[in-house]
Formats: structure tokens, sequence, C-alpha cells
């Protein structure tokens, strides 16, 4: 479905940003714009930026529904800008929560969330009730066999081991007990 993207411009807060760029809206079935003038108030300006498709994926089905669930289901656009003085490029439209995370992520493009109107959720609600399939949880079984007999990874098996791979590095009193039990050293106590 065509979405146009409504975008509002006001004066930035500072000299070095002259404008702030926010997603307010979203018309469904619009035709092609490119940033034609919606309306004007003082300073504040509202364009009708962009038309780009929202595309309904039935991978994204459990998406959608956790967006559905939301209290105010949203429509999340992505813009990327390069010069803050210039509007920003309208990237993608898309309903679902986790891919507008992914965009977040990267921290290249602004992501803004934008309420549905009435009519998109009721749209995208009958794609979510034909395609959504609840995954079954299955528990694992545990398996009742002794993992512990196995000495698997102890060492490499192509070279002849003669110690214990599992021991310590001797301690100074027992290598002088050895020592003395062999009648190399005398031990006093």
């Amino acid at each position: 479905m065509p979405l146009g993207v409504v975008i509002r411009r006001v004066p930035g807060a500072t000299k070095w940003v002259p404008f702030a760029w926010k997603a307010v809206a979203v018309l469904p079935g619009s035709g092609d714009a490119n940033w034609r003038e919606l309306r004007s108030y003082e300073d504040t300006v509202e364009f009708h930026a962009a038309t780009r498709p929202l595309e309904l994926h039935r991978a994204d089905a459990e998406a959608y529904k956790h967006g559905l669930s939301t209290r105010v289901p949203s429509i999340y656009v992505v813009m990327r800008q390069e010069i803050a003085s210039e509007p920003p490029e309208i990237v993608l439209v898309t309903a679902s929560p986790y891919e507008a995370q992914d965009y977040t992520d990267s921290g290249e493009e602004l992501v803004e969330k934008v309420p549905m109107p009435e009519g998109l959720v009721a749209w995208v609600r009958d794609f979510v009730d034909a395609h959504y399939e609840e995954e079954i949880f299955v528990k694992r079984r545990r398996r009742n066999e002794r993992v512990d007999l196995k000495d698997d990874g102890i060492g490499d098996a192509r070279i002849e081991q003669t110690a214990d791979v599992y021991r310590a590095p001797s301690s100074v009193k027992s290598r002088l007990v050895t020592a003395a039990q062999k009648g190399v050293v005398e031990v006093k106590q």
C-alpha cells in the first residue's frame, strides 16, 4: 500500500541547526509527492515529503501483531539526513517495530514513530489474522545418561600422556616430601 509521509519543519533551537524535521503523519493510498507544501503557520511548515510503499511480509506477522498490541499502533518512518539544513531523505516506512529497531541500531538513520490511521490499523490487523501462526513452545526433555563418565576433549588424543591432565602443579611442600622419601633431601621438623 502506498503511504504518503507528512514531515513538519520547525525552526531549530540553535544557530547551528536551522531547522528540525519530524514525521507527523502518514497518508494511506496517496499519490506521488516531492516535498509538496501542505500547510504553513508562521515558521512551521508541513510537507507531503514522499510516498513509499508499505510492504507486509508473512515472516514478520509476529512483529506486526506486537506493534498492533501497543497502546497506540504506529508506523515507523525511517529517514536519513546528510545535512541539517536540507530536508531528510525518506528511506522506508514499516509497520514492524522489530525492523525499526534494526535501523536505530546503526545510528545513521532517524526513525520516527507515527500513529497509524484507523483504516490502516484494520488493514494490518486483517493481514495478521490471515498469516500469523503462533509458535508452539516445546519444552526440552532431559536425557538420563551420564555425561561425566567420558573424558571428551581432555588433552590431545594423538599425544601420549604419562600423567593426569587434571593434576595441579605440585606445591613446594609436596616436592620436599617426595625428595625426602627418595633420600635426596634431609627434612627437619
